[in-house]
């Protein structure tokens, strides 16, 4: 009879410890400290910033899969003030606190929870600044698969997509839903940003389909996972 209670209150002391200020700050030390060693290569990210310095605003679009290997680059663009959109769930409380302490803004919610305000939150912050960037299969997936958030942020905000990609020579796969990426220690890691997509304003449904499939497909090459590149 007490096995279930204590369960619970087990599970929530190590909610509280984990989502607590020191193990947050601990923990994007460490990461700090572990992306450093990466030898890290940057590739097209000129002509993106130059159309944000122009006056336009960029979405920097990615996997979930490879988000890891860009939080150590990503502190560059604090200065920008750059919005992310991150889900209400326990990974979702541990992002966002490494996110903050990146330099960037965190709105909380998904499409299971939350996504409606966030996204509205995501959209005025992505007008104010000019950057911001989204994991366009969310937070459970399905792998490979470009949720609509994306392409209702870019629409919405008047805002160029930008896809990135990071590749690593040495690199751990998870057996996660995404086959969660992480470099191995001293890995040559690679940020390649692809080409500013600008969209049109979409007129129906069947408009945004065609966005979304578009940027579904310029995306699906660089996902490393065995039932897409199989299929």
């Amino acid at each position: 009879m007490l096995k279930k209670p204590f369960k619970i209150l087990l599970k929530k002391w190590k909610f509280r410890i984990i989502v607590s200020k020191p193990f947050l700050g601990f923990l994007y030390h460490f990461i700090r400290i572990y992306s450093s060693t990466f030898r890290l290569t940057i590739e097209n990210e000129d002509a993106w910033r130059m159309h944000i310095r122009q006056g336009g605003k960029v979405l920097l679009c990615a996997w979930h899969q490879q988000f890891f290997s860009v939080i150590r680059h990503f502190k560059e663009y604090v200065h920008l003030r750059p919005g992310l959109m991150i889900s209400r769930s326990l990974d979702g409380e541990v992002i966002a606190g490494i996110a903050n302490r990146t330099g960037w803004y965190t709105m909380r919610g998904s499409s299971s929870r939350g996504g409606r305000e966030a996204l509205g939150d995501m959209i005025i912050k992505l007008k104010e600044t000019g950057l911001a960037a989204h994991i366009v299969d969310g937070p459970t997936g399905p792998a490979g698969i470009v949720k609509a958030g994306a392409v209702q942020l870019a629409n919405a905000a008047g805002a160029a997509i930008v896809p990135f990609y990071t590749s690593a020579d040495r690199a751990w796969y998870f057996g996660s839903w995404d086959r969660f990426m992480l470099p191995k220690p001293f890995a040559r890691v690679t940020i390649r940003f692809g080409d500013i997509i600008p969209w049109k304003a979409m007129k129906n449904e069947a408009e945004f389909e065609i966005q979304r499939n578009t940027l579904e497909n310029i995306m699906l090459p660089s996902i490393h996972l065995p039932q897409i590149e199989n299929s």
